[in-house]
C-alpha cells in the first residue's frame, strides 16, 4: 500500500529548460557550440552536489573565456532557466496532501538555487519532507540518495510511489521496488494516481 508520493522537481512541476532560456539570448547555432564545448549540466551536476552557485559558475565563465558571459548568465538569469511552474502538477501535489496523504520530493537541485527557488515558488516549501540533493552530498540516478529517503522516512519498495521525467531516475527506483511514474505530462501522472486509488478523478483536475 501506498504510503507516500514522492516528486521530481525539475520538468514535474516546474519546467527546467536550460536551452530555450540560452535561445532567446544568442543564436540558436551559438548556443549549440557553447553546450557541445562546455559541459554546463555536468556544471550543474556539482551544484546539485552541493557546490557553491555563484562560485562554481564564475569558475567555469573564467575557464572558457569565449563564453564567460553566457555561463555567468547560468547564475544570474537562473529563475528564467527554470520557469514556468507547471500548474496542474503543484494541484496534484496539494490534493495528495489535502487528503493526508504524505509528499516527498526527491530533486537534483543546488542549496543555494533551491532557496532562490523558493521565493518564486512557494509551493517548494510545502513538502512534507524534502529531498534535496545539494544538502545530501548526492544525486539521482545513483542509488544512495534512494536508500537516504528509505532510512530517513522508513518506508521503502511499495510504500513509495515516484514521478520523475528521466527515465534512468526511475529506472533506480523501480530496481530498488518502488512504484514509478514516467512523467511525461500532468494529465498521465494524475491518472496514474486515480488509478492507484490516491485521487478521485475529481480530485486529479
Amino acid at each position: 500500500m501506498v504510503e507516500a508520493v514522492i516528486f521530481d522537481i525539475g520538468n514535474v512541476l516546474i519546467e527546467w529548460q536550460p536551452e530555450r532560456h540560452y535561445d532567446t539570448l544568442m543564436p540558436q547555432a551559438d548556443r549549440e557550440a557553447m553546450f557541445a564545448e562546455v559541459d554546463l549540466h555536468g556544471m550543474n551536476e556539482l551544484i546539485d552536489r552541493g557546490a557553491p552557485f555563484r562560485d562554481t559558475v564564475y569558475a567555469w565563465a573564467e575557464r572558457h573565456p569565449r563564453w564567460s558571459a553566457q555561463i555567468r548568465a547560468w547564475h544570474d538569469d537562473w529563475i528564467k532557466l527554470a520557469t514556468p511552474a507547471i500548474p496542474h502538477s503543484v494541484r496534484l501535489m496539494k490534493a495528495l496532501q489535502a487528503r493526508g496523504m504524505p509528499v516527498f520530493s526527491l530533486t537534483n537541485f543546488g542549496i543555494e538555487s533551491f532557496d532562490y527557488a523558493t521565493k518564486f515558488y512557494p509551493f517548494l516549501k510545502d513538502f512534507d519532507r524534502p529531498f534535496i540533493s545539494g544538502h545530501m552530498g548526492v544525486t539521482k540516478p545513483g542509488p544512495q540518495i534512494y536508500e537516504m529517503l528509505e532510512q530517513a522516512t522508513g518506508l521503502s519498495g511499495a510504500q513509495l510511489i515516484f514521478t520523475d521525467d528521466r527515465a534512468d531516475n526511475i529506472a533506480t527506483a523501480h530496481l530498488r521496488g518502488w512504484k514509478t511514474h514516467l512523467f511525461e505530462g500532468p494529465e498521465g501522472w494524475a491518472a496514474r494516481l486515480v488509478a492507484e486509488g490516491l485521487l478521485t478523478e475529481a480530485e486529479a483536475q
